[in-house]
């Protein structure tokens, strides 16, 4: 089983940056992708960026050039770093590791709202 837990969100202003964080505990050694999701009020929640074991990245379209994933492994962290934000960029942000069996684990989610 792994846990995960975020932080980082908040309020910013449009054309702001924030940072979040995911820390990982539990069986970390099986896990083999993690990224982050979110969802936004009324929505269905959708993917955003993803990192594999290799350091492999993928992005949404609507994030590409904008947002970073990356992957601390000793600290047992993934981190997204959010530039250039948009009002539509409002939503919770999930923290989502896969495993190399193929389960998944969720965060509790952090909360993103970007002013227009």
């Amino acid at each position: 089983q792994v846990q995960l837990v975020e932080s980082g969100g908040g309020l910013v202003q449009g054309g702001g940056s924030l940072r979040l964080s995911c820390v990982a505990s539990g069986i970390i050694f099986s896990i083999n992708a993690m990224g982050w999701y979110r969802q936004a009020p009324g929505k269905q929640r959708e993917l955003v960026a993803t990192i594999n074991a290799g350091g492999r990245t993928n992005y949404a379209d609507s994030v590409k050039g904008r947002f970073t994933i990356s992957r601390d492994n000793p600290k047992k962290t993934v981190y997204l770093q959010m530039n250039s934000l948009k009002p539509e960029d409002t939503a919770v942000y999930y923290c989502n590791a896969v495993a190399y069996t193929g389960t998944g684990s969720w965060g509790q989610g952090t909360q993103v709202i970007v002013s227009s």
